[in-house]
C-alpha cells in the first residue's frame, strides 16, 4: 500500500506540475509577457514546483529530513541522472557563454549551502540569506539578458518554446492552473504518506527516502523537459533547465522551507550528501568547459555515478 501511495503521489506530482507549467505559460502569452521571462521563471523554475510543494508539506508535518533530502537529492539526481541520460541520447554541445553564469552559480550556491549549514541547521537568518541571493540572481539574470543580446537570453526563450500544446480558452487555462496546483498539493500529501510508510517498513531514515525516491519523483518535470530537448537536439535547453532548477532548489525552496520552520540537517547529509552535491556540480562545470560539450562517455560517467550514489545511500551511508 505504501509503495502504491508513492507511485500515485509521483504520478499526481508529474501531471500537476506539467499542467501548472502549461497553464502559466498560456497566461504569460495572453498577458504578452516576454518569452525570456517566461522561460526564466515559468519553465526554468516551474519544473521545480513539485520539490517546492513536497518540501513545504514536509516542513509543516514535522519531517525536515525529507524536506532537505528532497532538495539535495534532486540536485544530485538532476546532474547525474537527468543530464547523464540526456547525454547518452545525444551529445550535448553547449556555448560556454550561454551557461557561464548559471553553471558557476550552481557551484557557488552549493558552497553557500555548505557554509550556512556548518552548524547543522538552516535557521531563519540562513533562509533570509538564501532568498535574498535568489532574488538578486533573478534580477541579475533578467537585466543582463534583457538589456543585451546575451546568448543566455535565447536559452530561456527556447525553454518557453519547448513546452507545446498550451490551453487556449480562458476556461481551459484556469482549469490547467487550478487543477495543476490541486494535483501538486494532493500528490505531495500522498507521496509523503507513502514515503514515510516505506521508511518505517524498511527501517531506513526518512532522509534516505527523501534523497532517493522522493527526489527522483519530484524531478520528473525536469526529466521530461530535458529529455524532450535532447531528442530535439536542443542541448542548451536540456542543460539550462537542470541548472535553473538546481539554483531554485537550493535558494528558493530551501529558503522558503526554512523560513517557515528552522531545519536541522541529518548527520548523513552533512557528512556525505552535501559533499556529493558540491562534487557533481564542480564535475559538471569541468565537463562543460573543458570539452565545450557533454559527450556520451561523460554522460555514461554521470549515470554510473548516480547508480553508485544510490547504492552507497542504501548500504554504507544508510544512516
Amino acid at each position: 500500500m505504501n509503495a502504491l501511495l508513492l507511485i500515485v503521489g509521483i504520478a499526481l506530482l508529474a501531471i500537476g506540475g506539467e499542467g501548472l507549467i502549461r497553464g502559466a505559460l498560456a497566461i504569460a502569452n495572453r498577458l504578452q509577457i516576454s518569452p525570456l521571462l517566461s522561460g526564466l521563471l515559468i519553465v526554468g523554475f516551474g519544473t521545480s514546483a513539485p520539490e517546492l510543494v513536497v518540501s513545504i508539506d514536509a516542513v509543516t508535518h514535522g519531517q525536515p529530513d525529507i524536506a532537505i533530502g528532497n532538495v539535495v537529492g534532486s540536485n544530485i539526481g538532476n546532474i547525474l541522472l537527468i543530464l547523464g541520460l540526456c547525454a547518452l541520447i545525444t551529445p550535448l554541445y553547449v556555448k560556454p557563454q550561454i551557461l557561464q553564469r548559471d553553471a558557476s552559480v550552481v557551484v557557488a550556491t552549493s558552497i553557500l549551502f555548505l557554509a550556512l549549514t556548518y552548524d547543522g541547521m538552516i535557521g531563519v537568518l540562513d533562509a533570509s540569506i538564501l532568498l535574498i541571493v535568489f532574488v538578486a540572481y533573478l534580477i541579475w539574470a533578467y537585466r543582463s539578458e534583457s538589456t543585451s543580446n546575451a546568448p543566455s537570453a535565447e536559452l530561456h526563450k527556447a525553454e518557453s518554446e519547448e513546452v507545446s500544446k498550451l490551453p487556449r480558452s480562458l476556461f481551459a487555462i484556469i482549469l490547467f492552473v487550478v487543477g495543476g496546483l490541486c494535483l501538486l498539493i494532493l500528490g505531495s500529501q500522498v507521496l509523503l504518506k507513502g514515503a514515510v510508510g516505506l521508511a518505517e517498513y524498511f527501517s531506513v531514515p526518512e532522509a534516505v527516502v527523501g534523497l532517493t525516491i522522493v527526489a527522483v519523483g519530484t524531478s520528473l518535470p525536469e526529466l521530461s523537459i530535458s529529455v524532450m530537448a535532447a531528442l530535439r537536439k536542443h542541448a542548451d535547453v536540456a542543460i539550462g533547465n537542470v541548472l535553473g532548477s538546481n539554483i531554485f532548489n537550493l535558494l528558493g525552496i530551501l529558503g522558503v522551507s526554512a523560513l517557515l520552520h528552522p531545519l536541522s540537517l541529518a548527520s548523513r547529509i552533512s557528512q556525505f550528501d552535501q559533499w556529493v552535491m558540491l562534487a557533481v556540480s564542480v564535475l559538471l562545470l569541468l565537463f562543460l568547459y573543458t570539452g565545450k560539450r557533454l559527450n556520451r562517455i561523460e554522460g555514461g560517467i554521470l549515470l554510473l555515478g548516480y547508480i553508485v550514489y544510490v547504492m552507497l545511500s542504501l548500504t554504507i551511508f544508510v544512516v
